[in-house]
């Protein structure tokens, strides 16, 4: 039997990679090529050398080994899986470029799984956004509470600065400081209208906004999603089984084969050559099968991958649009705030203008004019 030509050889290591998808990873792109590669170059190498006498039984088991498994022979080229998600080795091939460089965006920092600090479980990178979400959540529920709080102290304010401008203390007090103390007392009662005002602005224009911000609707949108990217993921998980099933199926064909190829060697058998054809060709079907269970893993984490950037992105505008309502709406509490000292001032002004115009001895005339009990001083006795 003569050898296959070298351009044979050349064209299939060559080989058509167009049923590579597009649209994944370069890493993984890379982890297809090389595998078809390591196939190819196997086929060339059983397929002409198998039937010459003396060929080496080390040949053979070397080109089982490539076709079986190959990152056992390249384990610096193939991408190594976590999870059932397969990443690029560290310091391996060329540097991954964020998606969305220099913006902190979710969808470049949340691909592998995170484990709790006990590190006896793990949490997937989504799961790790949406629990982000559910805090977002909760802490602005928590600000519409502590509002509520601030609600009742400017309630209970203007309730007992009310009941105190109507305190009869000192209320003889008489001349201009009388005036002036009227007016103070006055001023209580218009201060505690601007509170109460005050705090009936805040319940509708802050505290029921956060409140009512992202209903209960919310949480049922963060379970679609939830429930999507779980899918997917477990999509990814079973074609990750499949590979491994697949795998050991043509582990167990390269073992068949080398069996009968060493029977045929020491010659036990007749019929092993015969045997050693059917075993051959299962093994290449072994082979594909494994190759389109690749595929079909590739293609499912292509989409797992799709899905994780798109959702992502929606959760990170979730999140923008979260912080910024509450922002606005703190902001308000700021104005609110502003006017009602704005209000409290202009309430102080006239009181400080009376207090500016005590006059002690104004007041030292009116009281003697309308207590005095006469006019006429003690003089000497006479004898």
């Amino acid at each position: 039997m003569s050898l296959k030509t070298p351009s044979f050889v050349a064209a299939n290591m060559a080989g058509n990679d167009s049923d590579i998808p597009q649209n994944i990873p370069s890493c993984w792109q890379q982890t297809v090529q090389t595998w078809k590669f390591s196939r190819r170059l196997t086929k060339y190498i059983l397929f002409s050398f198998a039937d010459i006498p003396g060929v080496s039984l080390k040949i053979r088991r070397f080109s089982l080994q490539i076709i079986q498994m190959p990152h056992q022979i390249y384990p610096d080229l193939l991408p190594h899986t976590i999870n059932c998600v397969t990443f690029p080795l560290p310091g391996e091939g060329p540097e991954q470029q964020l998606l969305k460089p220099n913006e902190w965006s979710y969808c470049d920092y949340f691909w592998a799984d995170k484990k709790d600090p006990q590190g006896t479980t793990s949490v997937a990178g989504f799961e790790v956004l949406l629990q982000k979400q559910l805090k977002g959540k909760q802490m602005q529920k928590e600000m519409a509470e502590f509002i509520h709080e601030r609600i009742k102290i400017e309630e209970e304010y203007a309730k007992n600065l009310s009941k105190l401008s109507l305190s009869p203390l000192a209320l003889q007090e008489e001349g201009t400081l009388g005036e002036a103390w009227t007016q103070l007392k006055k001023s209580l009662h218009d201060e505690a209208e601007v509170h109460l005002k005050f705090s009936n602005k805040l319940h509708t224009e802050v505290e029921k906004p956060l409140l009512t911000f992202r209903g209960d609707n919310f949480k049922k949108d963060l379970k679609k999603y939830d429930h999507h990217i779980a899918d997917l993921r477990k999509q990814l998980m079973s074609r990750y089984a499949g590979v491994e099933k697949a795998r050991k199926a043509l582990a167990d064909r390269q073992k068949d084969l080398e069996v009968k190829t060493q029977q045929l060697e020491i010659k036990l058998s007749n019929k092993t050559e015969e045997d050693i054809k059917k075993a051959r060709r299962k093994s290449t079907q072994a082979g594909d099968d494994l190759m389109r269970c690749v595929d079909l893993y590739n293609q499912t984490q292509c989409k797992w991958f799709e899905e994780m950037v798109t959702t992502s992105m929606e959760l990170e505008k979730l999140e923008v649009e979260r912080i910024e309502w509450i922002q606005q709406h703190l902001r308000q509490y700021t104005t609110l705030r502003h006017e009602t000292d704005m209000f409290n001032q202009s309430m102080v002004e006239p009181v400080d203008q009376l207090l500016q115009n005590v006059d002690p001895s104004k007041d030292r005339e009116l009281w003697v004019k309308e207590n005095k009990t006469s006019e006429v001083r003690p003089v000497d006795m006479d004898i």
